[in-house]
This record gives structure tokens, C-alpha cells and sequence, in this order.
């Protein structure tokens, strides 16, 4: 092969005379006559034309987005527009994760209020005996002893001696209370700040259905180790309200909730459980309030 295009080549400009024969067939053979020049004409042409086609293809379609570097001011843009959002994306996650930190500490008691309104744990006078510290929760649980108030609200002696259950001239207020429980169950636990119990529990069979007890925002829907499925709903003038141990979740983390809707089915999730019931807590500016003092006792 390599001889004949070398035959080839060194007559580029001249006619030849081709014959084609088989090996098994001795019979006339075939002649074709050529001009090299002519072949290589066709080959250059044939590769040029090739590479017209690819560049018309990387430039005129889509196909331009599988080579790199190549790339129009609409691909720049969007390029940017991305970058933009992955920055405010991970702005919004470092966010979140202060907020989730902030509610974690807030449900778990541990919100430390100013030194000025924190108050110090003192023995019975004349005593000489220690108050024990609390078994679980926080070490700030006398600030959740009732009436727990906001701290604003401690530097008002007119308001001292006031339950926040009658705080009605806040236009933002639509908790109306005194409220229904959320669930009709057997109290089998109350409201114990200094025992680390921020709320109540209410003995109900798995799946009751579990209502708000008012208007307001999903803030938290999800599982905890401890508390199983858990959703936490925020209210007008810093009420938030906790419901734990859910068998089942109705609702999603932004959703709005209206007053007594449906918004889980009680169960008996989470470690810290002894059976089925469901977990209230009812928080007012980062203070626990005892639940039982905002319920219509039936």
C-alpha cells in the first residue's frame, strides 16, 4: 500500500493508468485512469468541508456547550446569576443554622437571660441547707417558675402582679385565651421547671388528632431523638407552642395553621417516652409558661 501511494506521489501531476485485477480471477483486468493531483484535491477538500461542519456545529447549536471554552454572554450570565445564588444559598443556611441552634437552646431550657433579671439560687433562711440543683434541664429553671414573664415585663413592678393571660390590648395578640388543650387526654404530668419538665403531658391514644391551640406558623416539623416527631408552631406576641412524641406530622415547616386545626396525630415516639401521649409546652419570649394556667379546664 505504502508503495503504491509513494507511486502515486511521485507522479502527483501527471495521468495514470490503474488496473485492477483479482488474485483469483485471470480474466481482463480493469484500468482506470487518474491524476493524483486530483485525489489529493478531493481529500483536502473532503477534510476541510468536515471541519467547516464541526465548527458550524460547536458555533450555530447547542452542541457549543459540550466543548469548554466556548461559551456565550447567555452562558456567562447564567454562570454569574448561579454563583449569586450559591452565595445567598449558603447565606441562608448559615442563618437557619443560628436559628435552629437558638430554638434548639430555647427548647431545651437552656435561654440565659441578662445577669440583671437572672435570680440567684438561695437557701431557705435559717436553714444552712443547699436547694439540690435540678435533676434534668436547664440551671436557669427558677426563671421558668410561674409566672414566668418576659424580661421586659420584670422591669414593670405594675405588671408583676399580672398573669399574661389577660396581655388582650396588643393588636398583634390572636391567641384568645383562656384556649382549648390540644388534645382531650388524662393528665399524667405537670409543669415542673425546676425537674427540667417545661410543659405538661396529656395520656391519649396513638393517633388522636393533635390541634393548634391558635393561628399561626410551622416553624419546626421534624424528627428528634428525644421528643420523636415534634412540631413547633409560633404565635403573635412571642408565644410558641411545642407538640412532641407524634406518630405523624400534617404539616410542613412554613406552613400557616389555623386555630384547633389538625396538625399531627399523637403517638409515642422518642426515647425520652414511658407510652402514648403528647408533650406540650407553651413558651412566651423565651420563657416557659405553665400550660395549665392558659387551658379551659373541662
Amino acid at each position: 500500500m505504502w508503495a503504491f501511494l509513494k507511486k502515486l506521489l511521485a507522479h502527483w501531476d501527471e495521468e495514470l493508468l490503474v488496473l485492477v485485477m483479482e488474485d483469483t480471477y485471470a480474466g481482463t483486468p480493469a484500468s482506470f485512469t487518474v491524476r493524483p493531483i486530483r485525489i489529493l484535491a478531493l481529500l483536502g477538500g473532503s477534510a476541510v468541508g468536515l471541519a467547516m461542519l464541526l465548527v458550524a456545529l460547536t458555533l450555530l447549536t447547542p452542541l457549543r456547550e459540550l466543548f469548554p471554552g466556548v461559551a456565550t454572554e447567555e452562558m456567562r450570565q447564567r454562570v454569574r446569576l448561579s454563583s449569586l445564588r450559591v452565595a445567598a444559598l449558603e447565606d441562608s443556611l448559615a442563618v437557619q443554622q443560628q436559628y435552629i441552634a437558638r430554638l434548639r437552646q430555647l427548647i431545651l431550657g437552656e435561654v440565659t437571660p441578662p445577669e440583671d433579671h437572672r435570680p440567684a439560687v438561695q437557701p431557705p433562711a435559717g436553714t444552712g441547707v443547699m436547694l439540690p440543683e435540678p435533676a434534668t434541664g436547664s440551671e436557669h429553671w427558677q426563671e421558668h417558675q410561674q409566672p414566668a414573664l418576659p424580661v421586659l415585663e420584670l422591669t414593670l413592678p405594675a405588671m408583676r402582679r399580672v398573669q399574661p393571660t389577660v396581655f388582650r390590648s396588643d393588636p398583634l395578640l390572636q391567641l384568645q385565651f383562656p384556649v382549648l388543650p390540644p388534645v382531650e387526654g388524662f393528665l399524667t404530668r405537670g409543669f415542673d421547671a425546676r425537674g427540667g419538665h417545661y410543659g405538661i403531658d396529656l395520656a391519649v391514644e396513638e393517633g388522636t388528632v393533635v390541634r393548634a391551640i391558635g393561628s399561626g406558623y410551622v416553624i419546626f416539623a421534624d424528627w428528634t431523638q428525644a421528643g420523636g416527631y415534634v412540631i413547633i408552631v409560633q404565635h403573635a406576641d412571642g408565644y410558641v407552642s411545642v407538640y412532641k412524641h407524634n406518630q405523624r406530622l400534617l404539616k410542613q415547616m412554613g406552613d400557616r395553621v389555623r386555630d384547633r386545626e389538625a396538625i399531627a396525630l399523637s403517638g409515642n415516639t422518642g426515647e425520652i417516652t414511658t407510652g402514648p401521649h403528647l408533650h406540650f409546652e407553651l413558651w412566651r419570649h423565651g420563657l416557659a409558661q405553665d400550660p395549665l394556667n392558659y387551658f379551659v379546664i373541662q
